[in-house]
């Protein structure tokens, strides 16, 4: 029991220690004469250190090995349409707003994506929506100037 010497023992702490020596009986590891000399020991014990002393020459049995720890889940993945959105909000802005107008799609798409499958890139997609969104406005302003001009 390896516990405080003089600490005095429980009926749980007695019932521990006739376990040990039930199970060493079973193995093999007492003899019948000894293994009920012990038990009548072990039922009579007072303190810790009497049960010490009747399972000292005893093998305790190994603990179970402990489970594995789970693996961590696995990190969310970025949604590609968000980095889409963003890498064609800066190269396609140069297409009369073509590009412009399909990151915003893309972005819009993203972000709701984004929300309901708990995936990250939530700030790619609001960097191509902002990008994006400049890009239709200068595209506007363009036009506007130029039938304004014409």
């Amino acid at each position: 029991m390896r516990h405080y010497g003089g600490v005095l023992a429980g009926d749980a702490d007695r019932d521990r220690a006739a376990n040990v020596l039930r199970d060493a009986f079973a193995e093999g590891r007492l003899t019948p004469e000894e293994y009920e000399e012990r038990i009548g020991r072990a039922y009579q014990a007072r303190t810790y250190q009497e049960l010490d002393v009747i399972t000292a020459d005893v093998p305790r049995p190994m603990p179970p090995p402990q489970p594995f720890p789970p693996y961590p889940p696995p990190a969310p993945r970025t949604n590609p349409k968000a980095i889409g959105s963003l890498v064609v909000s800066l190269l396609g802005s140069g297409f009369c707003g073509v590009g412009s107008l399909v990151s915003v799609v893309l972005g819009h798409l993203a972000m709701r994506e984004i929300r309901d499958k708990g995936e990250r890139g939530d700030g790619l997609a609001t960097a191509g929506l902002v990008i994006g969104y400049l890009g239709l406005a200068g595209w506007i302003l363009l036009y506007v100037l130029g039938f304004s001009e014409g």
